[in-house]
């Protein structure tokens, strides 16, 4: 694994909101790992950032908002460093892997803080999931011990399970644990990939890398300072949500506000409102879903809100600017992986295209390549490939998997893209998205953004289907914008659209109404299901 640049924080004051804090100025970047003041265990992330916060005063200032507790950075640290006794007390050592299946909470912060301290690793999962996938889930990762929450007696046998609640409950009479020695390529946590196209794969991180998520997407793009409060719709167990609201709060002195399951539109209002959040982070389904049945534009609720960041999925061609909108700030888009940890292209706030998902994060290296691994040419669709500080080394357990996803240092990611002389990208979908109709490969995306401005549609996708005579035609699966009273001439409208704009090979022989669309817990629509046509 290539080592990531050392960071070094000095202590930063954001404006108040909604301005944007001043352009950091760039950063050097010697070997990973900080110096200066002496610490209790250097290196160790728990360790680290509790030193964090008492070097730089944050000990009194909120770091976490759940209902209508607030709990400061202080007393965030303080509790992990007594949960962890009560995780040695069970029999939790360095190296140890550890289910995590909490919905968001302090619950959670202070169970991944804890399990870092301890040197051991956390397998961050959905708490929604069936019993079948944490299973195996726990299974593959050859979990030691498993901390979950209501409703998942079930998981684990009795001697291998610890409630949330009760670790937190014997953690208040517990003495603080010493932090364990663990270097920045120690195993810090490990998340599962979407598993949008066949079995989630287990992707690990090491302590080094939320300190590079922070520098080069947090500080450097983003300019978060301590003033800042995060919403992030997209939960901490994905990597997305992780970095948003986990590592960006702790690294920078600010605060996030915890909520445990997806807030519906009319939650958002209320918790950007009666917490001023700053930093709104969805993914296009949400968002979508926050602009529908808003026809007064700009939204009052809003108005402590500095910027708005979008990844999960490509923006919707006009919901960027119907976002913009509402929100009275522009929507950042960008795109990442598990296996990066976060973003690896991103927009900023000095520099934001809307449409694209930006230029590579600094410290990353993004190439396209065609299907012999050749460099494609800007203005030229290609594979993106990327690589940096923070990418995994290989997926648990799947030694053909690893060597066939990275190579020389590269993950080929399967997203297509096209970029253009100045260096911005455009998201193409996924390689494994293409349909064929007829012998002629087609790109749904391309169809969906065409059919996705018909007034009667909401959300919409397209897929190829095999009819009765043997012939592929494509069907458009619409979940309509308000109830449906004609779906024949809903279904007129949308194909007389398509036979507007799109060649004749890309118009929907059919339209089926629907009342969603299958998609994964972090929002990625399922596509292998739409193919199928039930779900």
């Amino acid at each position: 694994m290539t080592p990531p640049t050392t960071l070094r924080l000095t202590p930063r004051s954001a404006p108040r909101p909604p301005a944007a804090p001043p352009e950091p100025a760039a950063v050097a970047a010697p070997a990973r790992g900080r110096t200066g003041t002496a610490r209790t265990c250097p290196g160790n992330l728990a360790a680290d950032l509790a030193d964090l916060a008492e070097r730089h005063g944050w000990t009194d200032r909120p770091a976490f908002h759940q209902d209508h507790r607030v709990w400061t950075h202080g007393e965030v640290h303080a509790l992990a460093a007594r949960a962890a006794t009560v995780l040695a007390d069970r029999g939790v050592a360095p190296g140890d892997r550890v289910l995590l299946a909490l919905p968001d909470s302090v619950t959670w912060v202070t169970t991944f803080l804890a399990l870092a301290r301890l040197g051991a690793t956390a397998v961050l999962v959905n708490p929604e999931l069936p019993r079948a996938d944490h299973d195996f889930m726990a299974e593959d990762a050859g979990v030691t011990l498993g901390v979950t929450g209501p409703g998942l007696e079930d998981r684990l046998p009795p001697e291998q399970r610890l409630f949330g609640d009760q670790l937190l409950a014997l953690a208040c009479t517990a003495a603080p644990a010493d932090p364990r020695p663990a270097g920045s390529g120690t195993p810090l946590y490990v998340q599962y990939t979407s598993g949008t196209t066949g079995r989630p794969k287990g992707v690990v991180h090491h302590h080094g890398d939320p300190e590079a998520y922070f520098e080069f997407i947090g500080r450097r793009l983003l300019r978060i300072g301590p003033d800042d409060v995060t919403l992030s719709v997209s939960k901490l167990f994905f990597a997305y949500g992780f970095g948003n609201a986990f590592v960006f709060p702790l690294f920078s002195g600010s605060s996030a506000v915890l909520v445990g399951r997806r807030p519906s539109p009319a939650a958002v209002d209320e918790l950007v409102a009666r917490h001023r959040v700053t930093l709104l982070y969805s993914v296009p389904s949400a968002y979508a879903a926050l602009v529908a049945d808003r026809a007064d534009g700009h939204a009052a609720c809003f108005a402590s809100v500095r910027a708005a960041v979008s990844a999960g999925e490509g923006m919707p061609a006009g919901l960027g600017e119907r976002v913009t909108e509402l929100l009275g700030v522009p929507v950042l888009e960008q795109i990442g992986s598990t296996e990066v940890g976060h973003a690896f292209c991103a927009n900023s706030l000095s520099h934001n295209t809307p449409g694209t998902v930006g230029r590579p994060v600094p410290g990353y290296e993004v190439q396209l390549r065609d299907s012999d691994g050749r460099p494609v040419p800007d203005g030229e669709e290609g594979e993106l490939w990327v690589k940096g500080p923070t990418l995994t080394t290989g997926y648990l357990n799947l030694p053909e998997d690893s060597a066939r996803a990275l190579t020389g240092g590269w993950l080929a990611t399967r997203d297509r893209a096209r970029r253009d002389p100045d260096g911005t990208y455009h998201h193409l979908g996924r390689t494994d998205d293409l349909e064929m109709v007829g012998g002629i490969t087609v790109s749904p995306l391309e169809i969906e953004s065409v059919l996705r401005t018909h007034p009667a549609v909401r959300e919409i996708a397209v897929a190829a289907f095999t009819d009765e005579e043997g012939a592929t035609r494509l069907r458009a699966f619409v979940v309509p914008a308000t109830p449906v009273e004609d779906a024949e001439a809903l279904e007129a409208g949308i194909v007389g659209l398509a036979r507007e704009r799109l060649a004749p090979f890309k118009v929907p022989r059919t339209v089926q109404v629907v009342e969603s669309l299958p998609r994964t817990p972090t929002g990625k629509l399922r596509r292998p299901l739409v193919r199928r046509g039930s779900w």
